[in-house]
């Protein structure tokens, strides 16, 4: 990512990103040549395996070099007391491998996402996509862009100004339930776009769609970065009760029920009012 308008720390955090997915693809070459990829399920039966393991290392030791100083916290290495972590005015939020599922079933919309936080808002945010080599980069108040290969010149992007016809949703591909289908019953004539991980939050940024409901249980490393992207291409990340979604606000790290848009010109949130339980953070 050289000479990215974004200046120097977001340059440097797009090629650590990019590191990272080629230690994910390299796992994912050897599995293809035959071999097995380790894995193991964490505490809520969701999987983690090499991939995730190499890429958080790497992530995290690369973070601390760039920014001594600044903590670093990983889906991989979220074990941080409150009381602890309440205090950070700044810190790196990271998921090394967003979207496990879709790697190990052999499909492509996975990322690598890394977000800078700052006063519980998103600031900065990379999303790399391994098996394809594009980058999503957004400064809230500077900024978005889509890189579409390494060493390429990254792109301006933005969100759609309207609404196309029928609206574009997009959409979770592993966990789809009665709450969408509300929504989208609601919502009237519409295309539904399934994908899987941050790639929601980008394909909204650089206006591929118009609006992503998420009415099922995320964490917030599943969504930082790509709300950072989305906020610095003109977009916004909404709790179903209207207030913004803001991240290290509370004990776990389960965000509440939201949605997140590009256009203004629906009531959203009047589309997803009383469809899901979780409207207040625990």
């Amino acid at each position: 990512m050289n000479g990215h308008p974004g200046g120097e720390l977001i340059r440097e955090v797009g090629r650590i990103a990019a590191a990272a997915a080629e230690l994910i693809m390299q796992v994912r070459g050897r599995a293809a040549l035959g071999g097995s990829i380790a894995q193991q399920s964490k505490p809520d039966h969701s999987p983690v395996t090499e991939a995730d393991l190499a890429a958080h290392q790497l992530i995290a030791a690369e973070l601390r070099r760039l920014t001594p100083g600044v903590p670093v916290l990983s889906e991989e290495a979220a074990e941080v007391d409150f009381e602890t972590r309440s205090s950070w005015s700044r810190f790196w939020l990271v998921d090394p491998l967003d979207g496990t599922k879709e790697f190990l079933a052999g499909r492509d919309d996975f990322t690598v996402n890394i977000a800078l936080i700052e006063g519980h808002h998103p600031i900065l945010g990379v999303v790399q996509v391994p098996p394809t080599g594009v980058c999503y980069s957004g400064i809230v108040g500077t900024g978005a862009w889509r890189r579409d290969s390494p060493g390429a010149t990254p792109q301006a992007i933005h969100i759609a100004e309207r609404s196309m016809t029928p609206v574009r949703v997009a959409g979770s591909r592993s966990h789809r339930g009665t709450s969408l289908d509300g929504f989208l019953q609601r919502l009237g004539t519409n295309e539904l776009f399934p994908i899987g991980s941050s790639l929601k939050f980008c394909l909204l940024a650089e206006g591929g769609a118009d609006v992503y409901p998420r009415l099922g249980p995320t964490s917030e490393w599943d969504t930082a970065a790509g709300h950072a992207v989305l906020a610095a291409a003109g977009g916004q990340v909404r709790r179903i009760d209207g207030a913004s979604l803001l991240y290290n606000t509370q004990r776990d790290w389960v965000n509440p029920y939201f949605i997140a848009f590009g256009p203004t010109d629906h009531d959203w949130l009047s589309l997803v009012k009383d469809l899901a339980g979780r409207t207040e953070t625990a």
